[in-house]
């Protein structure tokens, strides 16, 4: 069995209850307020800055020269997407560039986004790979249960769209074949880190989706 298909099982549960989560549901219905969908999308793009981040140093850290590329690229996507959600979705929704700037990280985007980084630093490559797989991964696949489930006249079918792009979906299985490939090589010990990693990735993967549709900030501290 492939590291992948281990770890998928070993955290299907997780993803079952991220797949069910009230804002991917109501995303796909159509339904999801339009408060709660813009605290995602300014969420959204200060955890792609530092994802970024995250994959560039993968990158520098990678084995082979076709990793190299393909993080690094994975990076420059990264930031792209950030860029274009000020001047797409941030605009739709009347969401300025001062209010992007003057709100903060949630505690949920700040856990993820510190996670990330501090393993993409301080962990080996297979490990960093690891935690860097959740985010490619169960995004993937919850946007193809959200794009086969979207409701007629969704207010979101446009950001419902960006899910189904197949060249987003190549770089997915790209991926994953890459990690296969480097956790066949890693001892028995590399291979558990790497599955503790990908669960605690997946972890903050859900509870950035519940934080979005709550719009939490910092419990017990938000004035």
């Amino acid at each position: 069995m492939s590291f992948s298909q281990e770890v998928w099982q070993r955290n299907l549960t997780l993803y079952q209850k991220t797949l069910a989560l009230p804002f991917n549901q109501q995303l796909a219905q159509g339904t999801l307020s339009r408060e709660a969908f813009s605290h995602y999308v300014i969420q959204d793009a200060h955890y792609l800055l530092a994802y970024g981040r995250a994959l560039a140093v993968c990158a520098a850290k990678a084995f082979e020269a076709d990793d190299v590329i393909q993080f690094a690229e994975a990076a420059k996507i990264a930031i792209v997407v950030e860029r274009s959600l000020h001047d797409g979705f941030m605009q739709d929704f009347g969401i300025s560039k001062e209010q992007f700037e003057q709100t903060p990280l949630t505690l949920a985007c700040h856990h993820y986004t510190s996670y990330l980084t501090s393993t993409a630093w301080s962990e080996s490559y297979p490990v960093v790979l690891a935690s860097l797989l959740p985010c490619f991964w169960i995004y993937a696949e919850v946007g193809k249960d959200i794009v086969d489930n979207s409701a007629p006249n969704n207010p979101y079918q446009a950001w419902v769209d960006t899910y189904s792009g197949e060249e987003f979906h190549t770089a997915v299985r790209n991926v994953i074949a890459t990690v296969d490939r480097v956790a066949a090589r890693v001892d028995a010990d590399t291979l558990e880190k790497m599955h503790a990693a990908y669960t605690h990735a997946a972890r903050l993967e859900w509870l950035f989706w519940d934080s979005a549709f709550e719009q939490r900030q910092w419990p017990g501290l938000d004035e």
